[in-house]
């Protein structure tokens, strides 16, 4: 298997995972069958999607590539299902987050450095990708997006995009930099998931005046 072929299956596994995520997160808000596979679908796609647009890449690879739209809608459909046992398989679902989130961090900042952006905006396409589906998913749902309350997850796009790119840069074999890329992201995030990493909180509180 090339590392392209490598990169495409990893994503594959994080964008059905994330429809998964998305799908549940419509049902904890008691949505239709419709709104379970619009969140799913959001998830799923929407960071490439934002950043596609951003970088004015087309056709968008949904638009492109129909058939994963449809697997995307039906792997939502199948969680209403399966739901009452995914409350089972958490740990499970964490880990393949954390592919997905490396693996979304690297496709975006590599998909930037080949259209010829320069190496920050790389850096910034790759964390686009990596959580702007999880944002649109949590407004869809009413909440302050799970990337803005503290966990270490945004951090980890930017440095896992940062780390791709500067290695790319310095010349590595493509395979070398994805084996360096992938597990350093995908470790930092469970790291980060069993020791609690979290950012810094701003808490202001307006004062009453008497």
């Amino acid at each position: 298997m090339t590392e392209m072929q490598l990169i495409s299956a990893l994503w594959l596994v994080g964008v059905l995972t994330e429809a998964i995520t998305g799908a549940l997160a419509a049902g904890r808000r008691r949505m239709d069958l419709f709104g379970v596979v619009m969140v799913g679908c959001a998830t799923a796609i929407g960071g490439g999607t934002v950043r596609d647009v951003l970088l004015g890449s087309y056709p968008l690879i949904w638009v492109e590539h129909v058939e994963f739209l449809v697997a995307i809608a039906a792997t939502s459909l199948l969680t209403v299902a399966f739901a009452p046992i995914m409350r089972y398989l958490t740990k499970l679902f964490l880990t393949l987050d954390a592919i997905g989130l490396t693996v979304f961090s690297v496709i975006g900042a590599q998909k930037a450095l080949t259209l010829g952006f320069n190496p920050l905006i790389a850096v910034v396409a790759g964390v686009v990708t990596g959580v702007f589906g999880g944002i649109i998913r949590d407004l869809f749902c009413q909440q302050i997006p799970l990337v803005f309350r503290k966990e270490l997850y945004a951090v980890v796009s930017i440095i896992t995009a940062g780390l791709y790119v500067l290695l790319t840069l310095a010349n590595l074999a493509p395979w070398l930099v994805l084996a360096l890329c992938l597990p350093f992201g995908f470790g930092l995030r469970l790291l980060a998931i069993k020791f609690n990493w979290s950012m810094p909180t701003f808490d202001y509180q307006e004062q009453s005046v008497h």
